[in-house]
């Protein structure tokens, strides 16, 4: 993504938009925020030379606006109708609900999420599945009903993202469904009334960033291209490495916040539902460690005349290497420090 001034532009109120929406201290506030962060994410995700930029950004624009108009909607009915009984109250806090939900692509309101994300860039996916879900997530905390809708939403999110990257060839759809799953564990965790879904996107957002920087880095679009491509052992285990932290195996740092919301679950009796994740989080792995088998197994090609020595001794690629080396090891430095402590 070339650096010009109106880039610039459009990124200083992409994040002013989320800070104020974080910040305000009424819903219109927040209302507004969310406006001036989808109005600047538009240009950022157009591009001339590209087609499907055009489609996802205007599938993108269509569907915030009408989750806009939604929680614009709900907000008003819900000052309106604030000297009915607490049913109406329940209500709008559901429909309130529905449209954070549709704004950050958390199933059922999913659909239009991998198809997005599929027309973008990786730098471009990479805002879609960290930056622009913090403003909804805060929103979401605020008024986020433990209740029968709630449990129905954290439980399609787990089952749609693990189960719909099974059949996919497309790395940015792959990682849209296991951005579905993982807001199914924050919602989750919202539901507890704890606040370590912050520690959980936190860390979701660290290692998610490290996988598109990899991803953009090798210029990897399709799962063909994970078998195919002609990278030294090194990247290949700190790519691959960092996609099972993601999913959530131990002894990696990516089961920690998995493991830090089971704990408050299993205290609520919330058996059925963490059972659940368990079992969708296995599924979900099942389809990384088929990639990272195939990737190493099948198709391991060293050959000196089509790898770049430039690209693995440049310093971008040793900090990228450095970072994925955290996402596999930090668990182990998070018990260190504990014990420390």
């Amino acid at each position: 993504m070339m650096m010009n001034p109106s880039k610039i532009l459009f990124l200083v109120t992409l994040f002013s938009g989320t800070l104020i929406s974080a910040c305000s201290t009424s819903w219109l506030g927040a209302w507004t925020g969310l406006e001036i962060n989808l109005l600047s994410f538009i240009p950022l995700m157009t591009n001339s030379k590209n087609m499907m930029s055009t489609e996802a950004s205007l599938k993108y624009f269509l569907i915030q606006a009408i989750a806009s108009s939604l929680f614009l909607f709900s907000v008003l009915l819900m000052h309106l109708i604030m000297m009915f009984p607490t049913t109406f109250e329940k209500l709008t806090s559901c429909l309130i609900s529905s449209a954070l939900f549709l704004k950050m692509g958390a199933a059922p309101f999913h659909f239009w999420f991998p198809g997005v994300m599929e027309g973008l860039t990786w730098i471009n996916s990479l805002v879609l599945m960290t930056w622009q879900k913090i403003a909804p997530l805060m929103l979401l905390s605020y008024i986020l009903p433990m209740n029968f809708f709630t449990s129905i939403v954290v439980l399609m999110s787990i089952i749609v993202g693990s189960l719909g990257g099974l059949n996919q060839t497309s790395m940015r759809k792959i990682m849209g469904y296991s951005s579905i799953n993982h807001m199914g564990w924050m919602i989750g965790g919202m539901m507890t009334g704890e606040n370590w879904w912050m520690l959980y996107f936190l860390i979701y957002s660290f290692l998610t960033t490290c996988l598109c920087l990899l991803f953009y880095t090798f210029n990897i679009f399709h799962l063909t291209q994970c078998f195919t491509m002609t990278l030294n052992t090194t990247s290949k285990f700190s790519l691959f490495l960092t996609l099972l932290s993601l999913g959530g195996l131990p002894p990696f740092l990516g089961f920690l916040p998995k493991w830090l919301i089971i704990q408050p679950l299993t205290d609520l009796n919330q058996w059925f539902t963490v059972t659940l994740m368990v079992i969708t989080t296995l599924i979900t792995l099942f389809f990384y460690l088929r990639l990272t088998f195939s990737s190493f197994l099948f198709t391991q090609l060293e050959l000196q005349w089509t790898i770049n020595p430039s690209i693995h001794s440049s310093p971008s690629h040793i900090i990228l290497l450095t970072f994925a080396n955290l996402a596999v090891s930090g668990l182990l430095l998070c018990t260190l420090a504990s014990y420390s402590f």
